[in-house]
């Protein structure tokens, strides 16, 4: 036992191997060591033939699946081996073979996955200039495959579909990406595999052999060279580890990542679209407010409609027009809405399905579910939007395959495959013929049971049945001297005798053949069932394609209604008006009449760039990120929370909020912060929304004006990038801005001030606000009125001194220090200046002639204007 071992785990030496021994699947020598460890299982040992006993543990078969999760959440492989024949049958050692190898993005298991989410495999074929990437979901037949041309592409396509595994090419593995990032960061276990599933003609003959098509022209492949090596090195994987028929991943869909708004990491965490930036929960998010859907397809459809906006326009329109009608026609969406509750995952059941694991109450789940859909179909016909009818037209009822169920497996029957009770009475003559032999033989023990106490005079005798010994006669001890000579003693027990007599044995083996044989025709017509099932696998999957859109699209048209949304208008001229705009998620969890609306404008000309001031706590992240989410919203096809909204397309959303670090990559928040903003200027286009909140912050306050100052320049500049802003600050030096470049205009919070309180009236207004109120949210928060009292001291003086040599006096000491130098505005100027220097205008006019404005920088500019303001303020 211990040879055909080894040699199996040199088959798979990259596995923890799942051994199958009777009741238990035992682990040995270094498997053993690992899983009980991660298990927490008890560590035994073997004699094996070795000098020392083999490292061993193991766990019941019955509950294999929860430990098995365990391990494979954690980023290992399991290979489950099991007997291929019934060992009391087998001659000699017990045939065994890996049946399966599970894999964090082939786990099958219900209770590992979120229902609502797809768990996806992906695979990357990195060749010299460009990446080939396939995408997966085994449990739903999802199978995409796309090209792209650089990494930061690659990462945003990553973070949209977040696979629980990625496999690729040791080019890839060595091309120096950040893998840590992606295993310890995100979870996603990473494997790099041999070079031939790389191979070319292998991978193209691996996919036309799987969807049995001539050529790979056929397939729509020509020109994703990379693709097609990715797809097809998926494709050998799944086979390898699955090692079963994967005809439930009938079509591979070339998408092309340009079709869909990119959203990276940052804007995807910042925006809280599917979890919370805190919590990493549901609840908080967009999706929590957006997702009503009845269905678990429904909610992975609708959660892929979040992660993926369009970014063309018709196809946006499509979708609000269904929206509209299912807004309109309250009674049939919430007719629809009510026929869609008792459907189970089509998608999920049909793979278990095909896989030959699901069992009987799989079936009859499926049947409920079909039984629906004629009562949805009939809904639909009414429908006249153009995307609605389309789905009308892909859904089909089914009708052939629901009676097939109906007619033939019991309504409530039992999850064992092979212990009977599945088939229903009348399905099949032999089936009914052999169950009658069984409950017939009921009557025939319980008349020999009967016979036997009057011959024998024993009252209290009783045909019993267990699996070892079969039919017997108990007789309880004081009774036993009234037994005849023809009973044949069977067992002994404390307190009874058990007999067999001819006639039981005789009867025994009629009664028990027939079960048998009963046991063995119901499993037959079941799995019969079951492949039928499996040979409609296309058309179910397109049935439940149409289901999952239809419930998101009821989903967002209930959510409309009770929110109190609007259809937004699309546009492509890079108009964005709202009026009354509301965030999606604070006015949920906050009482609706308590959030104030604010309006947005933003266009390509005069309006491109909103510099907005206020204090903190006023609401600046709110106002700008409900107008990212509001056209977040109107892309996936949604109404919006406002009293109307005409949005133009945008291709990009990339925010810049909040200060974080990373320290365990050795970067500062600072650095985090300009890693990001890079990001932005580097990708970002004319047709982008920017949402940048507090840029330069993390530095000395003249390089951090210096810097957002430069990057409004920037992003003004049509020439250079030219993409709508809303561009958060407590620089009130940028406000100045306005007037000097064209396309800039100045917004601030309104707050009303009373004594040393403020009260934030959330309103957004025109002009710029003159001071940022720091001490006193800082007395909101809690801070000692002594350290708020002296603060309000400090900044008297600071006033006063206007950032003279005073600064010296009350700064922490040493902070000055770590300044950079400016060009024109350094630390020997202040400590040049005094506050009774004298100054003559002639001096400055001197100064400002000469002045070289040609080559003057603009942050120059605004160190030398600083200079000569303080030298004519000192005089006095």
């Amino acid at each position: 036992m211990m040879q055909q071992y080894m040699q199996t785990k040199k088959e798979y030496p990259d596995c923890i191997l799942f051994y199958r021994l009777g009741d238990f699947y035992e682990m040995f020598f270094d498997d053993a060591l690992t899983a009980s460890k991660e298990l927490e299982i008890t560590l035994t040992g073997k004699n094996c033939g070795l000098k020392e006993r083999a490292p061993m543990c193991g766990v019941p078969y019955h509950a294999v699946d929860g430990y098995l999760n365990r391990l494979v959440s954690k980023g290992y492989k399991v290979a489950i081996c099991e007997q291929l024949e019934d060992p009391a049958a087998a001659k000699g050692i017990v045939k065994r073979d890996v049946v399966r190898i599970v894999t964090p993005g082939t786990n099958l298991d219900t209770q590992a996955l979120d229902e609502t989410k797809n768990n996806y495999i992906m695979c990357i074929a990195y060749a010299s200039d460009h990446y080939g990437v396939s995408v997966a979901d085994v449990s739903t037949g999802e199978y995409m495959v796309t090209e792209i041309e650089n990494s930061e592409k690659l990462f945003d396509e990553i973070y949209k579909f977040m696979p629980s595994e990625l496999i690729c090419n040791e080019a890839f593995y060595m091309s120096g990406m950040d893998f840590e990032l992606l295993k310890e960061k995100l979870g996603i276990t990473v494997y790099s595999l041999d070079s031939w599933y790389f191979d070319d003609a292998v991978c193209e003959r691996v996919l036309k052999e799987h969807f049995h098509a001539g050529t790979i022209e056929g397939l729509g492949l020509t020109d994703y060279d990379c693709g097609v090596i990715a797809a097809g090195a998926l494709m050998q994987y799944l086979v390898e580890t699955q090692k079963r028929d994967l005809s439930h991943i009938s079509h591979l869909t070339i998408y092309a990542s340009g079709k869909y708004m990119l959203l990276d990491s940052s804007t995807r965490r910042n925006l809280e679209l599917c979890e919370t930036l805190r919590d990493k929960q549901k609840r908080g998010s967009l999706l929590w407010v957006l997702d009503k859907t009845k269905t678990a397809m429904g909610a992975r459809t609708l959660r892929k409609y979040i992660e993926q906006p369009l970014i063309d326009k018709s196809a946006i329109e499509k979708r609000l027009d269904a929206v509209d009608e299912l807004v309109k026609n309250a009674i049939s969406r919430e007719e629809i809405r009510e026929y869609l509750s008792p459907v189970y995952d089509l998608e999920r059941l049909v793979c278990r399905i095909t896989y030959q694991s699901a069992n009987p109450r799989d079936l009859i789940a499926f049947q409920s579910s079909l039984a629906m859909l004629p009562h949805i179909k009939y809904i639909l016909n009414d429908m006249q939007t153009p995307l609605l009818k389309e789905l009308n037209e892909e859904l089909d009822t089914l009708g052939d395959l629901c009676k097939l169920v109906s007619d033939s497996i019991k309504e409530d029957p039992p999850i064992a495959m092979k212990e009977g009770g599945i088939i229903k009475d009348g399905y099949n003559a032999e089936v009914d013929k052999l169950r009658n032999a069984k409950s017939d033989g009921k009557d025939w023990l319980a008349k020999l049971e009967t016979e036997e106490r009057e011959k024998t005079g024993i009252k209290n005798l009783r045909i019993k049945y267990n699996k070892v010994f079969g039919y017997y006669l108990e007789v309880t001890n004081s009774f036993k001297n009234l037994v005849p000579d023809y009973y044949t003693r069977k067992q002994t027990l404390a307190n009874a005798e058990r007999y067999i007599i001819p006639e039981l044995k005789e009867l025994e083996d009629t009664i028990l053949g027939a079960e048998d044989k009963l046991y063995a025709l119901e499993y037959q017509l079941y799995s019969e069932v079951r492949d039928t099932i499996g040979k409609e696998v296309v058309r179910i999957q397109k049935t439940a394609k149409a289901i999952a859109k239809l419930d998101a699209f009821a989903s967002l048209a209930l959510v409309a209604e009770q929110n109190n949304y609007v259809r937004p208008k699309m546009n492509d001229k890079g108009l964005i008006d709202i009026k009354d705009g509301r965030h999606p998620v604070v006015e949920k969890m906050i009482s609706n009449d308590m959030f104030i609306c604010n309006d947005t404008y933003l266009n390509d000309k005069k309006e491109r760039i909103s510099i907005i001031t206020g204090p903190n706590m006023a609401g600046k992240s709110t106002y700008m990120r409900q107008t990212a989410l509001i056209v977040l919203m109107a892309q996936i096809g949604s109404f919006v929370p406002a009293s109307s909204a005409n949005i133009g397309v945008v291709d990009r959303i990339f925010t810049r909020v909040g200060a974080s670090d990373d320290l365990a990559s050795g970067q500062s928040t600072f650095m985090v912060e300009m890693t990001e903003v890079a990001n932005i200027l580097r990708n970002a286009t004319n047709k982008s929304l920017l949402i940048l909140d507090e840029i330069g912050r993390g530095t000395s306050t003249f390089d951090g004006l210096s810097i957002a100052w430069a990057v409004i320049e920037y992003i003004s500049n049509s020439k250079l990038l030219g993409a709508k802003t809303l561009f958060a600050t407590h620089y009130h030096e940028l406000t100045e801005l306005e007037g000097k470049i064209e396309n800039v205009n100045n917004y601030c919070i309104a707050v009303k001030e009373k004594g040393d309180d403020i009260i934030f009236l959330r309103k957004i207004v025109k002009g710029g606000a003159d001071k940022s109120y720091g001490i006193q949210v800082a007395r909101l928060a809690g801070v000692p009125q002594s350290v708020t009292d002296r603060a309000k001291e400090i900044v008297e003086e600071l006033v006063q001194a206007d950032v003279t040599g005073k600064i010296k006096e009350i700064e922490v000491q040493g902070q000055e220090a770590s300044k950079p130098k400016a060009k024109h505005f350094d630390e020997v100027d202040l400590a040049q200046m005094s506050l009774f220097d004298t100054v003559k205008d002639d001096d400055v006019i001197k100064e400002i002639k000469e002045l070289d404005l040609a080559n003057l920088t603009p942050i120059d500019a605004l160190n030398t204007l600083y200079q000569l303001q303080n030298k004519l303020k000192n005089r006095w």
